[in-house]
């Protein structure tokens, strides 16, 4: 990537040194490598996780229970995206928490290289506290390097940024899985860790490109705000100590005792979150009903989230024993299905961009509403086409491995219709007060999705088998319902979104 950097003439005061990166400030190419090896490391174990979760040489657990895990998993990676934005606004500032999250990422892939179950618990754990730290702040920092919001090269830096985020997430699979897979479960982990450690070294190095300003506590602790915090810290750790002590010490203690608890905290805390804004006394009336609109957003989301996030599980673990894992007969990994998304998006995000401002010229662009029930519909759909592979293996076969590629076709065509849009009507309807942290709050729909996953497919709670015909069509019908019900109450919703558009 080095290679890139040309020595261009840059505008007064733009951050970094006389040389650009393909014409944006050189601090991009220090953002884009470590996003690109820390989505590496995340990608790759992701890609392993349930695998491994099941295997015989691995912690050979249920299909159930696998799920769970992965799924309150990813839900913690983005319910600690909230308090990541948190840590660095008050605490360190975006420029070392993302040192500091790196550094704990690292070590939490190395615990997972370890051969032992404890370790590898701790190490998923310390990978999602540090994913949640770096995805609050990273893309802050990137905004650091230019001009304001009305810097023309603003957008392209983010296009430039979300390459990096794909490449890492495309590559992973491919060398992550295999070496996981084919050789070493442990290894493949501990490959990651490296990922991570050459991302956070090039971060180190290239520092000094980046604008002052992400070093920078935009609101710091007062003193005695950091006693408070400090000691309120303390008091649940100890009684979450006491606690599990007692469970632990009176030999009752199962994986449950911290799964379970996981998962609720996943459901509630977004309740609580956009309950407390919706009541806040200092928004006008304006602004309580944006956030009343946003709502809609917000569980459509989850709902789509909920099903999107299974083509890491519940599609991983059908095609390990029922997908003919091949094309023209040359055999690849399971884990190689999770590079299919990210190689789509690269290829259809510029198509998608082009084609909304095609549509937007001769005013046909569709609404916001209209593209979020349209992404809903769609991955409703992909499980519709789930059907079909859960029917050849359900008659004795083994389905081909194209099946899965067209869900995961239809998934990425549903994330291009909704996720970017999400992202970009959440700040548009953020109140003035939680602009900062209204991006915090899209994610925990995310939490909000995976979390409900976790707790109908944990053997203690819901029991559901995921990848069981008569549940896929359920999931498949609810998206597809849920995306007519916004649509159908389009005009309500657009009424409080007020002069959204």
């Amino acid at each position: 990537m080095a290679s890139s950097l040309t020595k261009d003439s840059v505008r007064p005061g733009t951050p970094g040194s006389e040389k650009t990166f393909f014409g944006h400030p050189r601090g991009l190419a220090t953002l884009f490598m470590t996003e690109m090896w820390e989505r590496f490391s995340y990608y790759g174990m992701r890609a392993l996780l349930p695998l491994y979760l099941v295997a015989p040489g691995g912690l050979h657990l249920s299909a159930g229970t696998a799920s769970a895990i992965y799924a309150v998993y990813l839900s913690l990676v983005y319910l600690l995206a909230l308090p990541g934005g948190w840590f660095a606004d008050r605490v360190l500032g975006p420029r070392k928490t993302v040192a500091v999250s790196g550094l704990i990422i690292m070590l939490g892939h190395l615990c997972l290289a370890l051969p032992a179950a404890a370790s590898f618990y701790v190490g998923l754990v310390l990978v999602a506290i540090g994913s949640g730290l770096l995805k609050a702040n990273i893309s802050t920092m990137v905004g650091h390097l230019y001009d304001g919001p009305e810097d023309p090269r603003r957008d392209g830096g983010f296009t430039l940024f979300y390459i990096g985020i794909n490449l890492g997430a495309f590559v992973a699979p491919l060398v992550i899985g295999t070496v996981g897979e084919n050789v070493n479960w442990h290894l493949g982990f501990a490959l990651a860790a490296l990922g991570m450690a050459l991302g956070l070294v090039q971060y180190l190095l290239g520092g000094r490109h980046l604008n002052p300003k992400s070093s920078e506590v935009p609101t710091p602790l007062s003193a005695e705000e950091k006693a408070v915090t400090l000691r309120k810290g303390l008091i649940w750790l100890a009684v979450a100590v006491v606690f599990y002590g007692i469970v632990g010490g009176t030999g009752h203690f199962t994986l449950n005792w911290a799964l379970i608890p996981l998962t609720l905290i996943g459901l509630i805390v977004p309740i609580l979150v956009i309950g407390r804004i919706l009541r806040d006394k200092d928004l006008d009336t304006a602004e309580r009903s944006k956030v009343s609109a946003y709502i809609w957003f917000f569980v459509a989301a989850a709902v789509f989230w909920m099903i999107y996030d299974q083509g890491g599980s519940t599609l991983s673990l059908f095609a390990e024993e029922n997908a003919k894992n091949s094309v023209f007969g040359w055999e690849f990994p399971v884990s190689w299905y999770q590079s299919v998304n990210p190689v789509m998006i690269m290829a259809l995000a510029p198509v998608f961009a082009w084609l909304w401002l095609w549509l937007n010229r001769r005013g046909k662009e569709p609404s916001t509403i209209v593209k979020f029930s349209s992404g809903l519909v769609l991955v409703g759909a992909s499980f519709f086409v789930f059907l079909a592979p859960l029917s050849i293996a359900e008659g004795g076969h083994k389905a081909a491995a194209m099946w899965l590629v067209a869900i995961y076709f239809v998934q990425t065509i549903g994330e291009l219709t909704l996720s970017p849009v999400g992202l970009s009507v959440t700040t548009k309807m953020a109140p003035q007060k939680y602009a900062s942290q209204m991006m915090g709050v899209w994610f925990l729909a995310v939490t909000a999705g995976d979390s409900v996953t976790a707790l109908l497919s944990n053997p203690a709670v819901g029991g559901v088998n995921l990848d069981k015909m008569g549940f896929v069509a359920l999931e498949a019908v609810l998206a597809v319902v849920a995306g007519f019900a916004v649509w159908m109450y389009r005009n309500k919703v657009k009424k409080l979104m007020g002069n959204v558009n």
